[in-house]
């Protein structure tokens, strides 16, 4: 069968979903980590006697250990979207503007740093350790996780648009324009209308330190979808002479 392996494109997203991993746990390393550390000073503080708290509790597991977990816990997570990425590519390349898969790798990547991460950021702030109800976890997870689902559904409508003034034959400005009235309709409305449980923020938690760690954590996540579009793109450039032809399922 003629056309692009999509194993290829399933075994290069994972090598650039290795690159984002590890860039991302680095960003995590450097700039959150040590927000991370100073929340944990504010938390310890209420533990101290003069602190009001009950004395200092030793950890089940050491601080070295728990950093080592969140940094392979990243690089997981970003191999897991990267394969996300390389389906959702493989699925909807037909529908991804662009002249070549490098721009349209870059668009998608783009697109699933707004949905996963900016729109819930901004409707769900990161919170540092000392901060939110852990009665509340469960509520708040579904809501951020179904948040995300309706940010995609936005998405895809806006591509879908985006298609159907293709094949109406409109010029290329319009489509872009439409599509991205669509979007911003749509997003603008889940963030203004969509459930978000409060978080209530301890009077002993900086300002400074809350902002520093949300915009720190969005960093990261800035880094991991650069990366991974960045390198998943340069992966597939190389490896296509001619971008017409479609991505075709493995044939033994």
């Amino acid at each position: 069968m003629s056309g692009y392996p999509f194993g290829t494109v399933l075994r290069r997203g994972l090598l650039a979903g290795l690159a984002a991993g590890v860039a991302a746990a680095a960003a995590a390393l450097l700039i959150v980590e040590p927000r991370i550390e100073s929340a944990l000073v504010v938390e310890e503080g209420r533990a101290t006697p003069g602190g009001g708290g009950h004395g200092h509790e030793e950890e089940l597991v050491s601080r070295g250990v728990q950093i080592l977990g969140g940094l392979v816990a990243t690089v997981a997570v970003a191999v897991c979207l990267a394969v996300i990425v390389a389906v959702v590519f493989g699925a909807t390349r037909h529908l991804l503007p662009g002249r070549d898969d490098f721009r349209r790798v870059g668009l998608l990547a783009g697109l699933g740093f707004v949905v996963v991460a900016l729109l819930p950021a901004i409707r769900f702030p990161a919170n540092p350790p000392g901060v939110g109800d852990p009665d509340t976890v469960n509520q708040r997870t579904g809501q951020y996780l179904s948040f995300i689902v309706a940010a995609a559904a936005v998405t895809w409508l806006a591509l879908l648009v985006h298609r159907r003034l293709a094949a109406w034959s409109r010029p290329t400005p319009y489509r872009a324009v439409a599509a991205t009235v669509v979007a911003v309709v749509g997003y603008t409305l889940l963030l203004t209308l969509w459930p978000a449980t409060a978080v209530e923020v301890p009077g002993d938690v900086p300002a400074a330190l809350l902002w520093e760690f949300r915009l720190a954590s969005l960093a990261q996540l800035a880094t991991m979808w650069t990366v991974l579009g960045v390198v998943f793109g340069l992966l597939l450039t190389p490896a296509r002479a001619d971008h017409r032809r479609p991505i075709t399922a493995d044939v033994a």
